[in-house]
């Protein structure tokens, strides 16, 4: 069987936000879709060992927050990488507090739902919250969403062909870098497993093709999760 199959459904990327007790916290979910019309209800995917799992069901309240396609990895770093037992994920974050009071991401989010819990189902390694839609919101009408798709293919420096940072194979300056970093080093992010490839670069950062790792800004972040360079460890 390919796995490859599974990456053919489509998702789209979230930040889940909730507030219990005082604590606020959230986290990036690829899983959170309508279930009915009338009323309005949204079904929202949670790991049982997220922090944010245990404080949805304590509140029974939960926000959306719909990522605009551009989003920053350092964003995405600390909503999906970070654990909000050992920080303030909202403390530089602008957020606004929704009609229940739980807090609502508006930093590069083009939308917005403000949810109460009705109906919550044990799937095993995960919890499905169904909630009822109190209130909603649009941040920016002509911006696009943040597919699942576009974050494993372009995020990870993968650029299809109508992206700006593509270049084309035959390109004989790039077919000589590749040749030259065939035997370049990868390596691994410690955070999140993104591999910096250095036949493939980092065009979204400046980072071209045929770039060793050790050649790389110190300043140079994971494109995915927006770990530093130092998180990285050599990757065979």
């Amino acid at each position: 069987m390919n796995t490859e199959t599974f990456f053919k459904l489509t998702y789209g990327l979230y930040i889940i936000s909730t507030s219990s007790h005082g604590k606020m916290n959230g986290y990036v979910a690829n899983t959170a879709f309508q279930v009915t019309a009338e009323p309005p209800q949204i079904a929202i995917s949670c790991n049982k060992d997220n922090f944010t799992s245990h404080l949805i069901e304590e509140s029974g309240l939960f926000s959306i927050s719909v990522l605009e396609e551009q989003a920053s990895s350092e964003l995405i770093g600390l909503f999906g990488y970070k654990s909000g037992k050992d920080l303030n994920k909202f403390e530089n974050i602008p957020y606004v507090k929704g009609k229940t009071g739980v807090p609502i991401v508006t930093k590069e989010c083009i939308a917005w739902f403000e949810c109460k819990l009705i109906n919550q189902m044990d799937v095993g390694s995960h919890i499905v919250f169904i909630g009822e839609i109190i209130d909603y919101g649009m941040l920016h009408e002509t911006k696009d969403p943040l597919t699942y798709a576009y974050y494993r293919n372009v995020k990870k420096g993968k650029a299809p062909k109508n992206a700006p940072t593509y270049i084309k194979p035959e390109d004989p300056v790039v077919a000589e870098s590749r040749s030259d970093s065939s035997r370049l080093q990868k390596y691994q992010c410690l955070v999140c497993d993104h591999i910096y490839d250095p036949t493939e670069g980092d065009p979204d950062s400046g980072i071209l093709p045929g770039t060793a790792f050790e050649d790389i800004p110190d300043d140079w972040m994971c494109p995915v999760c927006g770990a530093g360079k130092e998180d990285f460890e050599p990757y065979n």
